[in-house]
């Protein structure tokens, strides 16, 4: 987490409150940490960290999307901002339909 907050600090972003959703609460045995975060303006943001060896391709962009879909009805809320750390190569294709969904790639 502290390289998330780190990262994020580095850009501007400073959070009052964030918390960690683990993946067996949203039912997914995916290797991935989920953050729930409120900024000092009362925003929600979802930061999702990927780290795989694999490249990063379309379907994983469905599946990012699916656990999206999940959080949101474990919250109970929708969230401002969608940001994803992807510690692995990032397909084009699969860039630009991040890009197109909402989501800020880091």
């Amino acid at each position: 987490m502290q390289m998330v907050v780190d990262s994020l600090r580095a850009k501007g972003k400073i959070y009052k409150k964030m918390q960690e959703v683990a993946p067996k609460d949203l039912g997914i045995r995916n290797k991935i940490k989920i953050y729930k975060a409120t900024d000092v303006s009362g925003y929600f943001w979802a930061i999702f960290a990927v780290s795989q060896k694999s490249r990063v391709l379309m379907k994983d962009v469905h599946k990012f999307e699916e656990i999206y879909a999940k959080l949101t009805l474990f919250c109970e809320h929708n969230f401002k901002h969608k940001i994803i750390f992807i510690d692995a190569p990032l397909c084009s294709k699969a860039k630009d339909a991040f890009k197109t969904q909402g989501w800020k790639i880091q």
